[in-house]
This record gives structure tokens, sequence and C-alpha cells, in this order.
């Protein structure tokens, strides 16, 4: 087995884990201040809205212009009056973005572009974009994120809780936030691809948070029956037992993403890659942090504020500080201390199990031998 594997199988089994619940503060702490800079980005440079969004005209060169890319985008502000995007097709063609024009405008930049292009004008193919039209794809890009989270609550509430439903409300906002700051301040423009990349990620988030959810439900299932632990402890040992799985698969989905937004977007220039690439590779990571800093923890605050999980803690904490006082060496995992729980009682330990779980199975109990 690999280092990587014996390291999953020790932390689903309990043997070694981190305190991520205990830690907690730390972790909405950074996430506060990475939201407050994505926020602040947002309102101060806003978002490069794409001519998707906000109308707009794309002018299309015939193959092996004699003009360059910068050139061509001088030729394209000074006929327009607007800031321009020019990029290089594979054909040796241009493609020329001009937004926020008005589309009775198009015809004159077009034949502007033709004398300074030096082509014929029937040669340069211009499609147009409303406004209206781009306003229209934008509120649908909101009524489907709407949407999504609505149904994302409802499935939660019905299929967890409504604690892990607004948890996982409350992720889905802060991966959402994070990558549309992360836009506002790098200047990526803003276009269809971007919203599809959205809401792909989001997914993914809602993925992660799900498996450790669901284990998390597993897991305390009686647990105020028992005095060993506490819904933080049970919450810790879910993170921890699905930790790995959660980075094997983050990793696996940024490889290829990380290829289209650096080789493919940097390297190549492809342009249009990078307006879906961003989104996902900021927000796969945003959100398997979210799920292990944000989700969890937050479910296990929210938990531990019912009364039923406030007296569980009570005696978990009294019967640990009665085990201390007897001059007990392992309080918070020892299988010995607290022999004399059910067998069902919930498997989640925080640190490590320096007692294997079998020296206390059958204790008391008749071997089956005859003597």
């Amino acid at each position: 087995m690999s280092k990587l594997g014996n390291l999953g199988a020790r932390l689903h089994r309990g043997e070694i884990g981190y305190d991520f619940v205990k830690n907690r503060k730390i972790w909405y702490g950074l996430s506060i201040l990475i939201t407050i800079t994505a926020i602040v980005g947002l309102a101060v440079r806003g978002l490069n809205m794409g001519i998707e969004f906000q109308g707009g005209a794309v002018f299309t060169t015939p193959k092996n212009v004699s003009v360059s890319v910068s050139q061509a985008e001088e030729y394209a502000e000074s006929a327009s009056g607007h800031d321009a995007i020019v990029q290089e097709l594979g054909d040796g063609s241009l493609r020329i973005q001009v937004a926020g024009i008005e589309t009775d405008k198009a015809n004159q930049i077009k034949n502007q572009l033709s004398d300074d292009l030096k082509v014929d004008s029937e040669q340069i193919n211009a499609e147009l974009v409303g406004p209206s039209w781009g306003e229209q794809i934008a509120n649908k890009a909101w009524q489907g994120l709407g949407i999504f989270l609505i149904l994302v609550v409802i499935y939660l509430a019905i299929a967890f809780e409504w604690r892990m439903a607004l948890a996982a409300f409350v992720a889905l906002i802060h991966d959402i936030t994070i990558t549309v700051g992360i836009y506002a301040l790098v200047g990526f423009e803003v276009t269809p691809g971007t919203v599809i990349g959205l809401l792909t990620i989001l997914g993914y988030s809602l993925y992660d948070t799900v498996v450790v959810f669901d284990s998390l439900k597993e897991q305390t299932k009686d647990l105020t029956k028992q005095t060993r632990w506490t819904y933080s402890d049970v919450a810790n040992r879910s993170i921890n037992s699905t930790l790995v799985r959660s980075i094997n698969t983050t990793v696996v989905a940024l490889l290829p993403v990380a290829g289209l937004l650096f080789i493919g977007g940097g390297v190549l220039g492809a342009g249009m890659l990078n307006d879906i690439s961003l989104s996902l590779f900021v927000g796969l990571a945003a959100g398997a942090y979210s799920s292990i800093f944000i989700a969890t923890p937050l479910v296990a605050d929210l938990k531990e504020r019912e009364p039923a999980m406030k007296a569980l803690k009570k005696r978990v904490l009294a019967k640990r500080a009665q085990a201390a006082a007897k001059g007990e060496t392992q309080v918070h995992g020892d299988d010995e201390a607290y022999a004399d729980e059910p067998e069902d009682a919930a498997p989640a330990v925080v640190g490590p199990r320096n007692q294997p779980a079998s020296r206390t199975r059958g204790r008391g109990r008749p071997s089956g031998k005859r003597r």
C-alpha cells in the first residue's frame, strides 16, 4: 500500500487525525478575510462583462491580414471609441470584439476597419449582439443560479437536516463570492463560459460536502446514548475519514483545469479557454476548502447549540475529567476508560488510539471453552 493510501486508512480508522473543528475560528477568520478581499475587488474594479452580456459587435477579418494584434486593437479602438479585444485565430484571421456600441454604428466601424486594415469591407464579417439580448442572458444566468441554490437547500434539508442545508448554502455562497471576486481582481472577461464553469464548480463543492455529511449522519446515530464523544468529535472524525478522498478527487480535477488555464490560456494564447478554466480552477480549490474547513465545522457549531447536544457535551467532559482524576492516561480515546459504554456507541475519536478495540471486546464474557 502506498504512503498516501496507508495515511487514508489510518485516518479512516481514527488512529491519527487533525482537529479541524477545534481550530474552526482560524478557518472562519481566514475565509472572512478572503471573502472581504473578493468583495472589495468586486466593488472597486467590477466585472469585465463580455459582449454577450452588454452588447456590441464582433468583426472577423480575412486570413493573413498584414497587421499585428496590437495594431489591429489600436485601429478598432480608434474607430469605435471603445475598448477592443483582438485575438488571432488559428487560420491567421483576426477576431475583433468591441463591446458597448449601438448596432447602427457597426457599419461605420466596419468601413473604418476596412480602410485601416487595407481589406475589402465585404471580406470583414460582422456579428451584432444587442444589449437587450445580453441583458436577457444575464437574467437567465441569475435565475439558473437562484433555482440551483434553492433546490440544493431543499434537497439537503430533506436528505439530512436544515443545519446541514444551511451550512452547505453558506459554503456555496463562500465559493461563489471568492470566484467572482478573483474574476474582478484579475480582470478576466465574463462570458457564458464563465457561468457554465461557475455552475460546474458548485456541483463539485456540493459533492465533497455531501460526502462528509453522509459520513457524519451515519456516525451520529444514537449519539446521545453514550458518553464518549461529543458531536464535534464525531464531526472531526468524519472530516478526517474522508480527507484523503477529497484531496484525491480535487487534485485529479484540478490537473486538467490547470492545463487549460496555464498552458492553453497562458502559453498558447487561447483566450476563450480562460473564461471557463479560471472559474473552474478557483472554484474547485475554494469548494474543497469550504467542504473541509467551513461546512462541517459550522454544522458542529449549530448542532451543539441544541439542548440534547449541550447535555451530551457536559456529560462527556465530566466523564473525561473523572477519568483524568483517577489517573487514567488515555482520557480522550481509551476504550478501557469507557468499558461500560454500549458496543454501538459512536466509533469516532480525535487523536491516536493506542489500544486496539479488540482488547476490550468480550472482556468479562465467557470465552465459550468448557473447563
